[in-house]
């Protein structure tokens, strides 16, 4: 199989430099500095040294499930590789709409031999899925509005009276219910079950009432650091490494909030239904991609933990700043005093409901 596969990928690769024109590869990602990281790392790179290739970027990917469902019914794929979160890929693997893929042949070995499924380990969840980052999603807040005591709880985005404003968070129920069950008393082992229950969500839509009428949704992680940056918000919920970038890279007057961050794994999928031609080049890239030195390549760009476990000790400085990464990330023991273990198996199971409940919630 994997003799296979290299010399499919050898031959497009062959085909494609003899052509009059690049193959154009569209890749779907979250946008901002996270695809920044992940431009600079590998795909960059890796178009350099195939200059046949050309990567074009859709930055759709929080509507990966449904445009990838929508795209199977009008048999027109038009996307080539999918940047998802854990609970994504598994419904889109669940329903065939990704492909398998082979760690053991179709993924790159650590430098030590080490096959790429061990290397990965539990991040690896499913055979559609190729981990590249544990990021969390935390919050941020304007230091000069915030008074003399900023906020050290996330239980602070819900106290109006002593932290007036706007708050940015994201058009989406994840997180959010949580935060709003832990909030309302709930403790942190129990929230799963709690909203297993019919009563359960709607005493997190109750929690989250109390503040609705002074939320700025966004649906794109640069938005709320442009919020936090423009004073619009008071506070905003986005991913741990768009915070970093405003604060470390942009020296915005913005705080980490790092209480009850939300750990979650992003990574990739390959759409099934590719042409052979196509699917031969993005399993190469993808090999590339997410092998041992470029997932570490990419934290030198974005305060996110690379997946693989080899990787974790090839994380040096900024690129651009020249500090220390490693006390920046999610997983940093300072960090990680209480955090939220967001189920993806959970939200797999009951996504497609909560999100219809959701959406009804915000129309009231």
């Amino acid at each position: 199989m994997k003799t296979t596969h290299l010399l499919l990928a050898t031959s497009a690769l062959a085909m494609s430099a003899g052509a009059a024109s690049a193959v154009d590869l569209t890749f779907v990602s979250w946008g901002g500095a996270y695809q920044e990281s992940q431009l600079k790392a590998y795909a960059e790179p890796y178009m350099a040294a195939h200059p046949d290739v050309n990567i074009i970027w859709d930055e759709s990917s929080a509507e990966a499930v449904a445009k990838l469902r929508a795209m199977n019914e009008a048999g027109n794929l038009t996307w080539d590789l999918v940047d998802v979160t854990v609970s994504d890929s598994m419904r889109l693997c669940d329903e065939g709409l990704a492909r398998p893929i082979d760690g053991a042949t179709e993924l790159a070995a650590a430098p030590d031999g080490t096959d790429a499924d061990t290397d990965f380990g539990a991040t690896r969840v499913n055979e559609c899925f190729v981990p590249q980052i544990v990021y969390s999603t935390t919050w941020g807040y304007r230091t000069d509005l915030v008074g003399d005591t900023p906020p050290t709880s996330v239980c602070d985005v819900f106290d109006l009276a002593k932290y007036p404003g706007k708050r940015a968070m994201q058009k989406r129920p994840i997180d959010n219910v949580e935060w709003a069950l832990y909030c309302d008393g709930v403790a942190k082992e129990d929230i799963y079950s709690v909203l297993s229950t019919d009563e359960g969500v709607a005493r997190a839509f109750a929690k989250l009432d109390t503040i609705k009428d002074q939320v700025v949704w966004w649906t794109a992680g640069a938005e709320t650091p442009q919020l936090l940056a423009d004073g619009e918000v008071v506070m905003g919920s986005t991913f741990n490494g768009r915070l970093f970038s405003a604060i470390a890279e942009q020296n915005q007057p913005i705080g980490m909030l790092w209480d009850m961050q939300s750990y979650d794994i992003d990574g990739w999928i390959v759409p099934t239904g590719l042409s052979p031609e196509k699917e031969a080049i993005v399993m190469d890239f993808l090999m590339f991609a997410t092998d041992t030195q470029r997932l570490a390549d990419q934290a030198k760009y974005i305060s996110y933990g690379p997946a693989r476990a080899s990787s974790a000790p090839l994380v040096g400085k900024h690129e651009a700043l020249g500090i220390e990464m490693a006390p920046h990330m999610p997983t940093d023991p300072a960090n990680a005093t209480n955090v939220l273990h967001y189920d993806y198996t959970w939200w797999a199971d009951h996504r497609d409901d909560i999100d219809a409940k959701f959406q009804a919630w915000l129309a009231q």
